[in-house]
């Protein structure tokens, strides 16, 4: 008898350190995935520029990601259960390298980043050269040479990036649904929010490693190695600047294949975490595969697929749930994909310098959250009843915490000729820009060529030929420009490159604008795992990894791909001058009308996401009524009466197949 104890504890000890495991692989799988996400995210603004294509176009290829994503997930949620769930989320973390990879191509295929300017990098000019455009290593001219305009190499380029993205979206999809569900099967239901809220705090440190690598990809120039960064007229804070976005790709190529290894060695199944007793580990084995063969020999792998759909269709909490995330996804996904250009635009930091405040801002927050709410769930047993409340109010006074932000903002930056007059004076925006002006009318000046100079006036300029200078002294980035006609001061009259600073007033709100975010973030987080909570316990134990698979498909379709697309769309209607390539076609936006795109970025979330509480209070109302089937989750059963003290469960048809009790059961109940 001893010795059969011993075996049985061997047995336990093996199993649980094989979930032990697998919650670490998983765990690994969500940093690697999350970091491809982020960093993709944060190396849009790179791409926008790079291929000189609109806000709307980036945010389709960003969008494209749950195209690949919403192809399989349906299906890869609801097979994967019958089938090798480890190997399959292994086999999604090769393709999502693959994605990476191929991402990163476009950079071996093109020719060097040119980028627009009125400025020769070759030294000291004389005072009608520089006004001139020459030949130089930087500069871009416009021309008509129809041989010339055919040889751009931004036309398609993006398409790798945006099958990349395709692919990278394919092979994330088992991760999400079979990884949680595995989980659930196997972990206790007291532990399953734990486990979740480490698994969650992966998908944050993912995020963190992803934003850290684009400040760095960022801030390094795209083509670095190849060219002499010293003559380089532009710095990192500069709309033109382009970063070292490919590299950050081949290291999550290869972050993303080496995370796969450890899946392809863990097993199918597992026996139910705690059972200790050796009869119900042979049981519980047993019944489980007796079950599946059944099903296999019987009915076949898709005998209840449509059963389930039915039944997740009728389910009234399970489809509110899945209408509050579409809504706040669009809002949340149209955030968090244009929160590096808001910051850029709004306060004038470089994007090197936005991602990386926002990953040291908001990353530790979120991850804090994510595991007070875990521990909460799990100290004080927390019914999914209590976890709706606790999602819900949690989500109110962030949002009510949200509209601080409309409060810390900085105004247009100055530049003459589009929101400014040459006398220094605001002028309406949609009035007409008036580029020249009787101070270098005789210049022979281009009008749209973006290479701004900064006066000593304290006014930025369009370029140092439209300031009016006629001098110029130092090379590269430390050209000074003087003698310029335009800059009215008291002094000598100069500008250096790049725009004016915004000051330190702007330097002040940023900082109130991060404090918001990392209190709403913290917030958002702690209500995250109680709300996923409802989710997972508002459906059956078989239905599970279908229903968190058909809540992504819903979100990806409803959100992930129209949200980015829109929303770019909004952001490119406040261009104030867009970038100029060689055959005068428009290139990437150089400079936004800062009010309109903050009520923009601010304020169409704002509505989205007020408009979800509706639906939220619904479900406080059904769930005073209605029985979950996962709140008697302990022992892995479901159990729906029929009646309870004389009266009829209002909640009955809410799930398919309750649970009918004999007589003598129904009267013990009684």
């Amino acid at each position: 008898m001893g010795e059969t104890e011993k075996r049985i504890e061997t047995h336990r000890i093996r199993c649980l350190s094989k979930l032990k495991m697998f919650l670490l692989a998983i765990t690994c799988a969500f940093v690697s995935k999350t970091l491809s996400g982020s960093y993709m995210n944060s190396m849009l603004t790179q791409i926008e520029r790079q291929f000189n294509i609109p806000t709307s176009l980036v945010g389709f290829i960003n969008g494209s990601f749950e195209i690949g994503n919403l192809l399989l997930i349906i299906f890869v949620s609801y097979f994967g259960t019958k089938l090798h769930r480890p190997i399959m989320i292994g086999i999604g973390c090769v393709v999502m390298g693959l994605g990476c990879f191929l991402k990163s191509l476009p950079h071996f295929l093109m020719n060097q980043y040119e980028y627009e300017s009125t400025v020769s990098v070759s030294g000291n000019l004389s005072s009608n050269s520089f006004l001139c455009m020459e030949n130089g290593t930087q500069i871009l001219r416009p021309t008509q040479d129809p041989s010339e305009c055919t040889k751009e190499v931004k036309s398609l380029m993006w398409v790798y990036v945006l099958v990349g993205n395709i692919v990278r979206g394919m092979g994330e999809t088992p991760i999400l649904p079979l990884g949680i569900s595995y989980i659930e099967d196997f972990a206790k239901s007291e532990n399953s929010p734990l486990y979740i809220g480490l698994i969650e705090t992966g998908a944050i440190i993912g995020p963190l490693i992803g934003l850290l690598l684009a400040s760095f990809c960022a801030n390094v120039y795209v083509d670095t190695g190849s060219v002499n960064t010293d003559d380089l007229t532009i710095t990192p804070t500069d709309t033109r600047w382009v970063g070292a976005w490919w590299f950050g790709f081949l290291i999550c190529a290869g972050v993303n294949v080496l995370t796969a290894i450890p899946f392809f060695f863990l097993p199918k199944t597992l026996p139910k975490e705690g059972l200790e007793n050796n009869a119900d580990i042979i049981k519980n084995e047993n019944e489980d595969k007796q079950r599946e063969e059944d099903k296999k020999e019987k009915y076949g792998i898709t005998k209840d697929f449509l059963p389930f759909m039915k039944s997740l269709s009728c389910n009234p909490i399970y489809m509110l749930f899945i209408l509050i995330s579409v809504i706040q996804f669009n809002a949340f996904v149209s955030m968090i994909s244009f929160m590096p250009k808001y910051i850029e635009q709004q306060y004038g930091k470089s994007s090197s310098d936005a991602i990386f405040l926002i990953g040291i801002y908001n990353l530790p927050p979120i991850c804090i959250g994510y595991i007070i709410g875990g521990l909460i769930m799990k100290k004080f047993k927390i019914t999914v009843k209590q976890a709706a409340h606790i999602g819900c109010w949690l989500s109110l006074l962030e949002y009510l915490l949200y509209f601080l932000s409309f409060l810390v903002t900085c105004e247009n930056s100055s530049v003459v000729g589009i929101n400014t007059s040459y006398e220094g004076i605001p002028q309406d925006l949609y009035m007409g820009n008036n580029i020249f002006a009787n101070c270098n009318v005789d210049c022979n000046c281009p009008s749209k060529i973006w290479d701004p100079v900064c006066g000593n006036n304290g006014l930025s300029y369009l370029s140092a030929c439209l300031a009016g200078c006629e001098t110029s002294i130092g090379m590269g980035i430390n050209m000074v420009f003087q003698n310029c006609s335009c800059i009215q001061t008291s002094g000598n009259s100069s500008a250096v490159l790049g725009l004016c600073d915004k000051g330190p007033d702007c330097f002040l709100m940023l900082q109130y604008f991060l404090i918001l975010s990392a209190m709403s973030s913290f917030i958002y987080s702690l209500a995250a795992i109680p709300g996923y909570m409802v989710l997972l316990r508002c459906m059956k134990s078989e239905e599970k990894s279908l229903g968190v698979g058909l809540h992504t498909f819903c979100t990806r379709v409803f959100a992930g791909i129209p949200a980015p697309i829109y929303f770019g769309a909004l952001m490119d209607s406040t261009c104030l001058h867009w970038g100029t390539l060689k055959c005068g076609e428009s290139g990437a936006c150089r400079i936004y009308d800062s009010t309109t795109f903050r009520y923009i970025y601010l304020g169409l979330p704002a509505a989205l996401r007020g408009s979800s509480f509706v639906p939220a209070l619904i479900i406080l109302i059904l769930l005073r009524k209605c029985h979950l089937p996962g709140e008697n989750a302990s022992s892995g059963t479901e159990l729906i009466e029929t009646k309870v003290k004389g009266k009829k469960n209002e909640c009955k048809d809410m799930y398919q197949k309750p649970t009918v009790l004999n007589d003598d059961e129904l009267k013990t109940k009684l």
